[in-house]
């Protein structure tokens, strides 16, 4: 008898793990399916990771194309409902979760305007393919071959995007008029009249020396008749629409809210960018809290300095006191290459595991510069053949403060955007997961790492922790901010007012901003929602552990999953906080 119970219990349990092994077959198949399909819609994106099959081509962006993803989106959705999520592992549960997610999310956009908004004030195709020259390798013939093909396609790809542009003129579409002044000098740029001048002839400069004189004279005469007929024609065409057709049709409101449909857009956006159930009024009342809580900060350090003045003063004087800033771009480059090599040397007390991929520090271009950001990143494409890269805004010194430089080299090197991006990148996981893209997740990472300056011992001079107080009291503004122009009617004005009153940024970096708000509802909740989740995770581990707590061990737990949505990244380091402590007294909330 006992035999027999034995051979049912053993034929049962090989019929359990054939059935697991048959659902996760079926289940990478629908990954890899989905993963092919992703490189065959995205040529360039394809050809950065080195598949070859696509190179000189650019995505389509037509009516046909955007139904036919669609379709396929529907498709796989329905692929992931035949699942049987009990038979994956742990793992493969994991992956399901994110995936579904991500589909979901697919889905649920194309309800939405989203694609009719290509530009934003510092962002369009014309500038992401103007960018491509110094992010591609350019190591073998076939580099220069994906190059040239691009270059060739380039006017379709464009037309494809004017066309889109039109029907959101047609629709009511565009983005607000104040904030987009000054952007087409972003296209005319680009409109030179000398090929050398233009930023695509640049690969034809640096040649490898493995590839034959001859071939790069053929090379080189094909790049410039391309240029010179095809991709500078192209830009002409997209200055003539955008300044005589896209921009007299510009919003004349700055919300999202304004647009048929904008309130529930906006709501589909915090969605995406947070990745919670938060409202816009939750997330308003968050970003007041926040700033209550800061300026208590802040009012220390300006106490510890002894300045006697108002808050306000103290502002101004940070704003105008010439000591604050560096005097040329060298001398700014150089201070943040130092401060980021010093944190290399720190990250091993911070991290058990580290990235293999380099980094370097870039200017950023001059054509984009005074419309952009005060810094970047750029990541390695993740096939061992570039870097990743730091882009510093070296224009308008006086308006990039020195005693920010410590938080902000933290935020896009490393610990920030370089080591977490590049980690991820590194990992044994699926390909799709390598290049994940949860905001909430990647930019709350890179506001967490700011604060790891302290526990590295950086921020010794009172004003730059002062800096690193103000860049998270941008962070914190920006919930107001956001919320308050996209479902609260603010103005741009009331914006701008609001965060000159309570951030240390230069009027010039505060318009930029609000203006990158207001034409990209949403992004800019994920960095602080991102980072207060991290910081309660890590807050609910050390009083749940106490002496047992390791932070190496809580970071590279945040870290060894890629980037997550937040609730999955709650799940995450909920389970490894009781594999520490078995029985762990639950800490009061």
């Amino acid at each position: 008898m006992k035999k027999i119970i034995w051979a049912l219990v053993l034929a049962f349990m090989l019929t359990v793990t054939a059935r697991a092994q048959t659902t996760s077959q079926i289940f990478n198949k629908i990954l890899a399916d989905h993963w092919a399909q992703r490189l065959a819609e995205n040529p360039a994106f394809a050809a950065r990771l080195g598949y070859r099959k696509y190179d000189g081509r650019l995505a389509q962006n037509t009516a046909e194309a955007r139904a036919r993803r669609r379709a396929y989106n529907v498709a796989t959705l329905a692929r992931l409902d035949k699942i049987n999520v009990t038979d994956l592992d742990r793992k493969s549960l994991l992956n399901y979760r994110i995936f579904r997610r991500e589909r979901v999310m697919e889905q649920q956009g194309y309800a939405h305007p989203g694609y009719l908004f290509l530009l934003t004030n510092r962002e369009g195709w014309h500038m992401s393919f103007a960018q491509n020259p110094s992010n591609m390798a350019f190591l073998k013939v076939a580099d220069y071959d994906n190059y040239l093909g691009q270059l060739a396609d380039y006017p379709r790809f464009n037309n494809e995007n004017i066309a889109v542009l039109q029907q959101a003129v047609n629709k009511g579409y565009t983005q607000y008029c104040q904030s987009m002044k000054g952007y087409a000098t972003s296209i005319s740029s680009h409109i030179v009249t000398a090929v050398k001048k233009s930023v695509f002839y640049g690969p034809f400069t640096r040649f490898p020396a493995t590839i034959p004189q001859a071939k790069r004279q053929q090379i080189t005469r094909r790049g410039v008749a391309l240029i010179m007929e095809k991709v500078i024609p192209a830009y002409a065409k997209f200055y003539q629409f955008y300044t005589k057709i896209y921009n007299p049709a510009c919003r004349k409101t700055a919300g999202i809210s304004s647009v048929k449909g904008g309130a529930a857009y906006y709501n589909y956006l915090i969605r995406k960018f947070t990745t919670t159930d938060l409202t816009a009024a939750q997330i308003h009342r968050i970003g007041l809290r926040e700033v209550k809580r800061l300026h208590g900060e802040m009012a220390k350090i300006i106490k510890q300095v002894k300045f006697t003045g108002t808050f306000s003063e103290f502002i101004t004087f940070l704003r105008t006191d010439p000591r604050f800033y560096a005097k040329s771009p060298g001398e700014l480059l150089e201070r943040a290459a130092l401060i980021v090599k010093r944190m290399d040397g720190k990250l091993p007390q911070l991290f058990g595991v580290l990235p293999r991929t380099p980094y370097g520090i870039k200017e950023i271009p001059a054509d984009i510069a005074q419309k952009t950001t005060a810094a970047y990143y750029m990541p390695s494409n993740g096939d061992g053949r570039t870097a990743g890269y730091y882009y510093l805004n070296t224009s308008l010194l006086n308006s990039r403060p020195l005693y920010t430089l410590e938080a902000l080299s933290f935020h896009e090197a490393v610990p920030g955007h370089h080591l977490q991006i590049s980690l991820q990148q590194e990992m044994a996981m699926p390909m799709f997961r390598k290049y994940a893209d949860f905001t909430a997740f990647v930019e709350g990472w890179a506001l967490y790492a700011e604060k790891l300056g302290l526990d590295a011992g950086f921020y010794r001079d009172p004003y730059s922790n002062f800096g690193r107080l103000s860049y998270e009291m941008w962070r914190a503004v920006r919930l107001v901010v956001d919320t308050g122009l996209h479902a609260m009617n603010w103005t741009r004005q009331q914006a701008i007012d609001y965060m000159m009153a309570n951030t240390s940024l230069s009027r010039h970096n505060i318009v930029t901003e609000v203006d990158r708000y207001i034409t990209w509802p949403g992004q800019a909740l994920a960095y602080k929602i991102g980072e207060l989740s991290i910081s309660a995770l890590r807050q609910k581990a050390e009083k749940t552990l106490g002496g047992k707590f390791d932070l190496l061990a809580f970071n590279d737990t945040v870290l060894k999953n890629g980037a997550l949505p937040i609730n999955l990244l709650q799940d995450e380091v909920n389970d490894w906080i009781r594999q520490q402590a078995p029985n762990p007294r639950t800490p009061n909330h």
